[in-house]
């Protein structure tokens, strides 16, 4: 792009408060369907309050919290494109697109939510695993009474272990806590997705991922250190275009043409995974 092309300042500048507008008005938005009160003031007593006009308005609040969101990605995306080119620098915020989910085919108006959850783990260090699994059964011998582990310690067995920590702990707390486990995170994801009616207890739990249907995904969130990669690509791909406009090099000869120390992590240990986040709008 030409200099006579490039954004201003004022340009950039007119853009980050665009964003702050379309960040409270979509903060207002949220606060007003999240209000105790779903049915509009002055709508008449409680008795007149009939089930037609409560859901006309949720879905007219609804509405007005997408409107905001889809603003609010709007006003993000100008942004990130002028600071960009304006300055070569990115911001850490992915707006999701409308690609990312496949066409939604559930109800309009959701009476019941399926969550499905998966988390991927590396036992990096099973001796770690281990010692943490028998300190659980020193305090709970009946934490290690498993038929299928018969015979087996968790000191000198990783399934024995493994069954012990995470029939001790719920998952959210490994997930917090996976280090001290000896585990090392992977990739992981949250599906929330629309059902038609609620299951019975007990109905599902022979095959319970055997319904998960994408097309009936509400929202869903990913972890993955890929974003990260993602994100790395793009300060690269800016600073080597810097480096070649200046014509210089580093001092200490990087070939890459920047210094590590001004906050690039090269091998990637400190910075956490990047998320993904994907939703009906």
């Amino acid at each position: 792009m030409s200099d006579a092309a490039q954004p201003t300042a004022a340009d950039v500048r007119a853009a980050a408060e665009a964003v702050k507008a379309a960040l409270d008005r979509h903060l207002e938005a949220v606060e007003r369907r999240g209000g105790e009160s779903r049915v509009p003031a002055g709508a008449g007593g409680a008795g007149e309050r009939d089930a037609s006009s409560a859901e006309q308005y949720a879905a007219e609040l609804d509405s007005a919290v997408y409107a905001a969101f889809d603003a609010l990605a709007a006003a993000g995306e100008t942004y990130d494109e002028l600071l960009y080119e304006a300055y070569d620098e990115v911001t850490p915020f992915e707006i999701p697109s409308s690609e990312s989910l496949p066409a939604y085919t559930g109800p309009d108006v959701p009476t019941a939510l399926s969550v499905l959850i998966r988390r991927d783990y590396v036992i990096s260090e099973p001796h770690r695993l281990q010692a943490q699994a028998e300190r659980i059964t020193e305090l709970d011998p009946d934490s290690a009474e498993d038929e299928r582990y018969e015979g087996a310690a968790p000191s000198n067995s990783v399934h024995a272990a493994l069954g012990v920590l995470f029939g001790e702990f719920e998952p959210d707390e490994i997930a917090t806590r996976h280090k001290e486990f000896g585990l090392e995170e992977g990739d992981s994801t949250l599906w929330v997705t629309a059902v038609d009616e609620a299951a019975e207890p007990g109905e599902w739990l022979s095959a319970p991922f055997e319904q998960a249907d994408p097309q009936r995904v509400v929202c869903r969130f990913d972890v993955s250190a890929v974003f990260d990669e993602d994100e790395e690509d793009l300060v690269l791909e800016a600073r080597s275009e810097e480096a070649d406009e200046d014509g210089d090099d580093d001092e200490d000869g990087d070939e890459d043409g920047y210094d590590d120390a001004d906050g690039y992590d090269e091998d990637g240990d400190g910075a956490g995974s990047g998320v993904s986040a994907a939703r009906r709008t």
